[in-house]
């Protein structure tokens, strides 16, 4: 069966996190994706480690676990685009595919011929993303971006961690590298709609898109929060600024997740905690309420969830239809049956390493499944194959190219 973009190709510029997110999601969805990197060195991540995984054959290769984690389903080609030949071979490939993804300063390719401008000269039905910290326009536009320094600026610290008034309360980042992911989601959004547009119209078109746009986007029930309000909210640790009890608490033997999303839900929690006389209470009887008799309610429950197990509670709230759960290590939610039914972990041969754990695309498709038959590539393992069938070049001019240092 045909994958959903199959036929669709993607040049992929881009290195670290967002524009390699956003170019392995097209590559699940079937596009052919090809990854320029530096020779000799490649994806900046390829030595983000440890950990490492290391080549069994001997020969000493080794990529970082990070590298692995974005690059599935990629052929990779090394050019220096930096000198004139490299500049003129990536606009040739450039000039047959349908997508190209980058993530270079702010017209930081315009000095090699291959910004937006460049490369719709060769290629007018071009879809060209470029992803940067700040995007294109504004004072900030030159500023170099990370993830980091994102999660900070857009307000999402200032809503993460525990209050000031709580033992180690201060701004806290998300334990992972949200502000790029979301941005490598956004970005693929983007440029599906630009190719519907672009088969529609036959019209290509520049996608500029921002790290700090895309956090701002996310905030979500918080932004609305604060611009329906004029108040910005503040952290919360695990509590929930408009649900309550949703939030954790401390059993006997460790922690669970309490998550009642309804009043229907408080009352079920109630008539399970052996307490059924909470939701008569004007302060409980509804989820306004609870939200303004905050302090009350938590004062209430915790020393009721500390009287019983984790396991309890978990059995007992599941089967009363009560949303709740435990707080999973990684290794744990692996090991979970239904993350193990749904196959989300998945090795792919390898030609280095053997083969190569991965996280399977979320997607589910029922004609077009999404397959993983392709692992991370290795650094310039595809030079000769995409030079010959993307941009015609012959075996001796290769030779010459990377005889030069080019390639």
């Amino acid at each position: 069966m045909s994958k959903p973009l199959h036929g669709v190709r993607v040049l992929d510029l881009s290195r670290i996190l967002a524009g390699p997110f956003a170019g392995q999601t097209l590559a699940d969805l079937g596009a052919e994706v090809v990854k320029v990197e530096r020779p000799g060195a490649g994806d900046d991540t390829r030595s983000w480690g440890p950990p490492f995984v290391e080549s069994v054959d001997g020969s000493g290769y080794k990529d970082a676990a990070y590298f692995l984690s974005t690059n599935r389903g990629k052929r990779s080609v090394t050019i220096d685009f930096t000198q004139p030949e490299g500049a003129d071979l990536v606009l040739k490939l450039a000039s047959s595919v349908d997508i190209l993804i980058e993530n270079f300063k702010t017209n930081g390719l315009r000095k090699y011929g291959l910004d937006y401008e460049g490369v719709r000269a060769v290629n007018p039905r071009i879809i060209y993303c470029s992803i940067t910290g700040f995007g294109y326009s504004g004072p900030y536009r030159d500023r170099v971006g990370y993830d980091f320094l994102i999660q900070g600026m857009s307000g999402l610290m200032s809503i993460t961690g525990e209050s000031d008034e709580q033992p180690g309360g201060a701004p806290m980042k998300v334990g992972v590298a949200v502000s790029d992911l979301f941005t490598g989601l956004y970005a693929v959004t983007g440029i599906l709609a630009a190719l519907r547009h672009r088969d529609a119209t036959g019209v290509g078109q520049h996608i500029d898109m921002a790290l700090l746009d895309s956090q701002i986007g996310v905030l979500a029930n918080q932004a609305l929060n604060f611009m329906t309000t004029g108040n910005p909210p503040g952290r919360l640790g695990n509590a929930h600024p408009n649900i309550v009890p949703y939030q954790v608490f401390a059993c006997s033997d460790g922690h669970i997740i309490l998550a009642v999303g309804n009043d229907t839900q408080f009352r079920k929690f109630c008539t399970v905690a052996g307490v059924p006389d909470w939701p008569d209470d004007a302060r409980f009887s509804n989820n306004a309420a609870r939200v303004q008799n905050r302090d009350d309610m938590v004062a209430l429950i915790t020393p009721v969830i500390k009287t019983r197990t984790q396991g309890d509670w978990v059995e007992s709230l599941q089967a009363a239809g009560v949303p709740c759960g435990p707080i999973n290590d990684i290794a744990q939610m692996f090991d979970n049956e239904q993350v193990r039914a749904r196959g989300m972990a998945v090795d792919i041969e390898h030609p280095k390493f053997g083969s190569v754990p991965s996280v399977r695309c979320p997607i589910r498709f029922s004609e077009t499944p999404v397959e993983f038959d392709r692992a991370p590539p290795v650094l310039g393992a595809d030079v000769d194959e995409v030079l010959q069938t993307w941009a015609g070049i012959d075996a001796e001019r290769i030779g010459e190219l990377r005889e030069s240092g080019v390639l």
